[in-house]
């Protein structure tokens, strides 16, 4: 998904919170032109939208800075809101034009239901939600879909065995767990009764 968003420069010496007063959201963009960044403003509906349809770390913006001029396709690296009423308070967006890679974040979603699930009344957990990976700017994922279809109780699913687009490179520890069948509660509950009582019956007969 790309999005395109429209910014003004932020006027010297202004003060953020007469910025929202005004409303509008003060911004930054990195990344455009070397080391350099350049303090933006954003009317606050516009910046609430793209909060509500963008995904911070993964949802490709086009930002047209018209005064600069300046235009390109940015990342929304991070969302600042304010702690307690919950309304934007601070954007900030990295340029990714001259980027031959990124390393972005991009949500997991499982599809199907397990075996284990289905068959013998197992239970689905989750161990991660969303996969750190590598990849040129025009091939970021929306979405990385997972079929657990086939996975039965006490299958796990680690990251080196996730199929990913190609160009797309999971980046940290590929033994991390991304999905496990677990047994059903009362399997669980019935396996901790026996080891009780097994427990109890050596405990007897040592005495």
């Amino acid at each position: 998904m790309e999005l395109t968003l429209e910014c003004q420069t932020r006027p010297a010496g202004s003060k953020a919170n007469a910025l929202r007063r005004a409303g509008l959201i003060p911004a930054v963009l990195y990344g455009h032109k070397g080391a350099e960044s350049v303090s933006l403003t954003v009317p606050a509906k516009k910046a609430e939208l793209l909060v509500r349809d963008a995904s911070v770390n993964n949802t490709l913006i086009q930002v047209n800075v018209p005064e600069l001029p300046w235009k390109g396709k940015a990342l929304l690296r991070e969302v600042h809101s304010h702690p307690w009423r919950g309304y934007v308070y601070h954007l900030s967006f990295f340029s990714v034009g001259s980027q031959d890679s990124l390393d972005v974040d991009v949500p997991i979603h499982l599809v199907g239901e397990a075996a284990g699930v289905k068959n013998s009344g197992g239970s689905i957990d989750q161990g991660l939600t969303e996969l750190h990976v590598r990849c040129a700017p025009d091939l970021i994922p929306e979405v990385i879909e997972i079929d657990v279809t086939d996975l039965d109780v006490g299958d796990s699913l680690h990251v080196h065995e996730l199929s990913l687009p190609e160009g797309v490179v999971a980046l940290g520890e590929p033994d991390r767990v991304v999905v496990t069948v677990l047994l059903p509660s009362s399997a669980v509950a019935a396996e901790a009764a026996a080891e009780e009582a097994a427990a109890a019956a050596a405990s007897t007969s040592g005495a």
